[in-house]
């Protein structure tokens, strides 16, 4: 088999309950991974927030790049 380098976009709308908008998008960046709530319930409390659903919107690879099999680095950037 070949191995490939994809890159891959995501885009996810996400409901929060949160003090106000600034708040809202740093507690998205920090409490999100991938399509998962990464916080706990001390973070709720301690930040008065919560994540109430995400839904996925976009999913799409727009880049391939076939990597060599002998060190698994982009065959393009070899001669770098």
């Amino acid at each position: 088999m070949k191995t490939f380098n994809v890159l891959l976009s995501r885009v996810y709308s996400i409901e929060i309950e949160a003090m106000n908008k600034n708040e809202a998008k740093e507690l998205i960046e920090f409490f999100t991974s991938h399509i998962t709530d990464i916080s706990n319930e001390q973070d709720r409390k301690n930040y008065n927030f919560k994540i109430l659903n995400i839904e996925p919107k976009i999913n799409e690879a727009f880049e391939v790049e076939e990597l060599s099999a002998s060190n698994k680095k982009c065959v393009h950037c070899l001669s770098l």
